[in-house]
């Protein structure tokens, strides 16, 4: 079940469409725009347009397993599909997640090594 929404969410507001993006990707459950910051030639965030701070706080797998299918069409409509891409779910602070609603990163366009970080 989602948690309210933080008023001052800069994710919810986007969700909402307070705050406009290009979007790569959208339908009801999400959107899918550029990050600002990109690590990557192809670096998109794909959100639930409803909030959640944390994958730990998402109870319903049904939503997990449509936002994968969101990241499958976010990635091929962002051209990374064919060639590859990494996505990566950061969780809680230690995590690295800095913004406290859940987002996937889908990033693509070069070849990725590992390890990451």
């Amino acid at each position: 079940m989602a948690n309210e929404a933080d008023e001052s969410c800069v994710l919810c507001k986007i969700g909402r469409g307070e705050i406009s993006v290009r979007a790569v990707y959208e339908d009801n459950e999400f959107i899918a725009f550029p990050d600002m910051h990109p690590q990557a030639p192809v670096h998109v965030l794909l959100i639930p347009r409803e909030h959640y701070a944390s994958l730990m706080d998402v109870g319903d797998e049904g939503l997990l397993g449509r936002a994968l299918l969101a990241v499958q069409r976010t990635a091929e409509v962002a051209g990374v599909a064919a060639e590859g891409f990494r996505t990566v779910l950061n969780t809680r602070d230690n995590g690295g997640q800095t913004v406290h609603h859940v987002h996937w990163h889908i990033l693509g366009g070069r070849f990725m090594q590992w390890p990451p970080g």
